[in-house]
């Protein structure tokens, strides 16, 4: 069986690394068609740094993509290695040799299981750590961008703004800074802060500010309007950083962060009311996702093994609808997870509904299969 086991693998490996090569660079090569001309508008600093750019943003967007359609390429890999094994009668002489068709697909369930781990920890290990680059529109240079930020809330609960910021230098002009405390679930804007510009240090977790000034508005304490003059404040210390704060300013930043960094934002005192909904479907789904990329699968490969080739192409095209289904299906669902419905939001049920309705499938497939 061990010899069976690895031609197996080798055909599925082999599927595996065509439809992964062929998807993404279908995908690079239509992305880098539309976009070519933002590319070029730094055609002034020479040939090699704009190849470079295109190099540094497309090697990100790779990863991303590999995330995106690590599901999909597994179902491909086995459509291929199962036609292969249809059209030259295989699959006839490993029945005649008294080995039953369901232990043919034991190999293909294993790799698939292992290249879903694999999409796993890209999505926890690597996307996490690139996710900069992966916020860059195609017309910006790696660490060149500018731009403004608004209200975006950080772990004491205030609220940062600032009309230009400099990625390079790590630097804000013109921050204002919205103070704010929690009282009975309702947050009390107490003061200000502004600056000149502010420097992010390293060493103290926080921004260095110039000119900056601190103008208490309200004290919680007497519950009376109260205020003064202005205070020099020279620092302030926030876990936003200049990692996170390209990631916040994008609107499906919460897909790119890892599952701790999701719990971490879920706790996270500025985190807004009307996100939490949104980070539980991401929570879930880094569990269910992996689920469903295997139950597309298993959805189907029992479809796949046909003994007759003339029946390959109908088997092929009953395996991309059903998988088409559930794919669909699991887009659907992710899509009305943060809706309303009967005066609540049900991001868990929505979630887990594709697991199921596809799992009993794939159960009913496997089991009905001729061996």
């Amino acid at each position: 069986m061990k010899t069976l086991d690895r031609y197996i693998a080798g055909n599925f490996l082999y599927g595996y690394i065509i439809a992964l090569a062929v998807m993404l660079g279908m995908f690079l090569a239509v992305d880098l068609f539309l976009h070519l001309d933002e590319f070029a508008e730094h055609a002034e600093l020479g040939m090699m740094t704009v190849l470079n750019n295109i190099i540094h943003y497309y090697t990100a967007r790779a990863v991303l993509w590999f995330r995106d359609l690590g599901g999909v390429i597994i179902v491909i890999a086995a459509v291929f290695s199962m036609a292969r094994l249809t059209r030259n009668n295989e699959l006839i002489a490993i029945m005649a040799s008294g080995v039953s068709l369901k232990r043919v697909l034991a190999p293909i369930l294993f790799l698939a299981l292992l290249l879903t781990g694999l999409v796993v920890a890209v999505q926890e290990a690597v996307i996490p750590r690139i996710s900069g680059e992966l916020t860059r529109k195609h017309d910006q240079l790696a660490g060149d961008a500018a731009y403004d930020l608004w209200f975006i809330g950080d772990a004491h609960g205030n609220l940062l703004c600032c009309p230009r910021y400099q990625e390079r230098e790590q630097t804000m002009y013109h921050p204002l800074i919205i103070l704010r405390e929690k009282e009975a679930d309702i947050w009390r804007v107490v003061g200000r802060i502004q600056a000149q510009r502010a420097v992010y240090d390293t060493t103290r977790k926080g921004w260095v500010l110039e000119e900056g000034q601190l103008l208490v508005a309200f004290r919680p304490e007497t519950q009376q309007p109260y205020l003064t003059e202005f205070e020099r404040v020279d620092f302030y210390a926030t876990n936003l950083n200049p990692e996170t704060l390209p990631l916040r300013r994008w609107e499906g930043f919460k897909s790119l962060l890892s599952l701790r960094q999701l719990i971490e934002l879920e706790q996270d005192p500025g985190t807004r009311p009307t996100e939490l909904a949104e980070i539980a479907v991401q929570k879930h789904s880094r569990i269910t996702t992996p689920i469903i990329n295997l139950i597309m699968l298993m959805v189907a490969l029992p479809v796949l093994v046909c003994r007759d080739p003339r029946d390959m192409k109908t088997a092929i095209l009953v395996s991309f609808l059903t998988t088409a289904a559930c794919f669909t299906m699991n887009f659907l669902c992710s899509l009305y997870a943060t809706e309303v419905f009967f005066g609540q939001v049900h991001p868990a049920l929505f979630t887990w509904l594709p697991i199921f309705v596809f799992f009993p499938i794939a159960l009913v497939e496997i089991d009905s299969m001729h061996t």
